[in-house]
């Protein structure tokens, strides 16, 4: 299942049932889970770890160096889970800090040309379209859309079940559930992700009471505390809430509005 063109390290583990393609090269402290594809003009750098029923297309560069200047050559990790899928020329950097890790989770689709910079962390099914970035030390939370060209600044948080628009440049953690647009760093929050909440099986109360939460966030002129009052109320009939409740109390850069 290793093409005879490929380069492949001796340190290198590969797991049972792994496919690689001409010309792809695989480096030491390299590992990769059964069951696995790598497409032809792959790099993969380590230390790298990777799970189970990954797929990587051509010409995709995983778990290369840091590109932040205080990177030396440390001991830095990328940790990918199962069933990932990276289309055409991604780009995915490893931590920067001695033993630092960028974190990927399970069944994650990058499109063509993303990059997901230094010490990232992506939960699971989350979905990147073509031409998405990350900065350093972002974190996206499960089921979060980033569309075509959306930029991301360092730090910065995108909530799970989030929608980013195209084009969008985002300098500020967006909540979970939300849907957001605009270009350069001036986005703004244009209501609730509505058709991917019941793509995804939420009820129509649960909606309504998101939608509740979310006018007490973005509409009532509230404070952040006075916010958190409500929404600490309404928790205990939608738990569903605690995602907005963990997110505006864990907010470093503010959020997006």
């Amino acid at each position: 299942m290793i093409d005879p063109r490929a380069i492949v390290s001796p340190n290198a583990k590969i797991g049972k049932n792994v496919t690689i393609g001409p010309f792809s090269i695989i480096h030491d402290d390299v590992e990769i889970g059964d069951n696995s594809w790598i497409g032809p003009h792959v790099v993969i750098k380590g230390p790298t770890k990777m799970g189970t029923g990954n797929k990587i297309y051509q010409f995709a560069s995983v778990g290369e160096d840091s590109q932040d200047k205080k990177f030396h050559e440390q001991k830095a990790y990328l940790i990918m889970g199962n069933d990932n899928v990276i289309r055409e020329c991604c780009t995915i950097n490893r931590g920067t800090a001695e033993n630092s890790v960028t974190k990927i989770g399970n069944g994650n689709l990058f499109m063509a040309y993303v990059h997901i910079a230094h010490d990232c962390e992506i939960s699971d099914n989350a979905i990147f379209a073509n031409n998405a970035s990350l900065a350093g030390h972002v974190k996206v939370e499960d089921y979060a859309i980033l569309s075509g060209f959306s930029m991301v600044h360092q730090n910065c948080v995108i909530g799970a079940h989030s929608f980013v628009g195209a084009g969008t440049g985002i300098g500020k953690d967006v909540l979970p559930y939300v849907m957001v647009s605009g270009s350069g760093h001036e986005a703004s929050v244009f209501g609730l992700n509505s058709v991917g909440l019941k793509r995804r099986g939420f009820s129509d109360e649960t909606l309504l009471n998101l939608k509740r939460a979310y006018k007490i966030i973005f509409r009532q002129n509230l404070s952040v505390n006075e916010a958190l009052v409500q929404l600490e109320v309404m928790q205990k009939e939608c738990p569903e809430v605690g995602l907005l409740i963990t997110a505006l109390k864990n907010s470093a850069r503010g959020i997006t509005r």
